[in-house]
This record gives C-alpha cells, sequence and structure tokens, in this order.
C-alpha cells in the first residue's frame, strides 16, 4: 500500500535538478569600436577644448608615410572613434582593388567622453563613459593612402568621398604639398643669393668688376 514516509523517501533519494546555465557573460561595452586605448589609467577626463596651433610647429602637417592624404583645411573639430572608423572603412573598401595598398591614421581617439542623461539635475558628479573621442586641431594630417602605386585619379575620388563623411572641411595632399600652420600655409623662402639676383638685376655670366684702362 503506498504510504505518505515511503513517497518522500524517493523524493530525498533523487538528486536536486541543477541549475540552469547562464547566459552569455556580458562583456561588451556600449559603442565600442575598433579604434579604442588598450589600457587607461582615467575612465573620465575634462572636456578640453580644441588646441590651436600658436606657436610655430609644423609637425603633422605633411605626409609622413603615404603618397595621397587628406588634412583638416577649417576650423579644428573633435572626431568620434566611430566617424573614424567609418571612414578607414570606406577607404579600405574602395582601395581593395589595388593589392598592397594600406590606409594610414595618423590620430587616434584616446580621450574618454562622459554623457548624463536627459532632465538630469546639476550636480552629483559627472555622466557615465560614452565613447571615445580626439581633439584635432587645423592643419592636422588625418588619413593617409600608400603601399603600393595609386592613381591620383583614384585617390582623389577615394578621399573626397570620406571627407564627405568628416564635420570639418578637407584638402587633397600629397608628398610635395608644402606645410601648414593653422590656416597658413608655409611655402620655401627663397635664397638670399636669387634675392639679391633680382634686386640688382644682375647675373653670374656678367662680370660685375671692370679692370682700370691704363693710360697710354
Amino acid at each position: 500500500m503506498f504510504s505518505l514516509t515511503s513517497a518522500f523517501s524517493q523524493l530525498r533519494l533523487h538528486a536536486a535538478p541543477s541549475k540552469a546555465p547562464s547566459g552569455v557573460p556580458l562583456t561588451l561595452v556600449r559603442h565600442r569600436t575598433q579604434l579604442s586605448p588598450r589600457k587607461v589609467k582615467w575612465t573620465k577626463r575634462q572636456k578640453g577644448i580644441i588646441p590651436i596651433p600658436t606657436g610655430g610647429s609644423t609637425r603633422g602637417t605633411t605626409l609622413a608615410f603615404g603618397e595621397w592624404g587628406i588634412r583638416i583645411r577649417g576650423n579644428g573639430a573633435r572626431f568620434t572613434g566611430k566617424q573614424l572608423e567609418t571612414v578607414r572603412e570606406l577607404i579600405k573598401r574602395k582601395l581593395k582593388v589595388i593589392k598592397g595598398a594600406k590606409v594610414f591614421l595618423r590620430v587616434f581617439p584616446d580621450i574618454p567622453v562622459c554623457i548624463k542623461g536627459n532632465e538630469t539635475r546639476m550636480g552629483k558628479g559627472k555622466g557615465t563613459f560614452e565613447f571615445w573621442a580626439t581633439r584635432v586641431p587645423t592643419g592636422r594630417v588625418l588619413f593617409e593612402i600608400g603601399g603600393a602605386p595609386i592613381r591620383e585619379e583614384l585617390a582623389r575620388d577615394t578621399l573626397r568621398q570620406a571627407s564627405n563623411k568628416l564635420p570639418v572641411l578637407t584638402e587633397f595632399i600629397s608628398k610635395s604639398s608644402p606645410p601648414r600652420l593653422g590656416n597658413l600655409i608655409i611655402t620655401p623662402e627663397e635664397s638670399e643669393t636669387e634675392v639679391e639676383k633680382e634686386d640688382l638685376g644682375t647675373d653670374n655670366s656678367t662680370p660685375t668688376h671692370v679692370p682700370p684702362i691704363s693710360a697710354a
């Protein structure tokens, strides 16, 4: 005859059901792109301003790795990692037909940007991390292409489409393009000898000293 005690004894013999396996651990970061620093000491930083090239340095305004490139012609701006990654993927897709072509990114988003939610009162600390960005001044080179012979027509068309996705005015440059200091283009100065020739109207082929005529 079935009894209540035997039923409880059978329940004790059976093992407890195992816990259902949990889902995939959340290891993703919101708005994370491939362009992000690997190690960061401080995840929150001051907003800062766009640097203005007030000194005489022209570093970063000419090509260093490729044959063609684009640089900022208008005012400087802050670029997000998503914007730079989108432009880089566009250039790589356009140059895929050329074997050995490479894309060189001259700036990198290493500044964390924090944003507060809408309708949030002032105070109570800084907002949470949102995305990575970088501040680029006027005249700085953004992208370069090279690594293989690339026709100028293809380079111009590719970089033109890339510049349309950027929030600034850009210009197409080559290896022979002069450096830029803010909004000023620095051209190579003429040597002093050439300036003196233009002022005096003389040439090396004509003698500048006439020997005196001796009396007979």
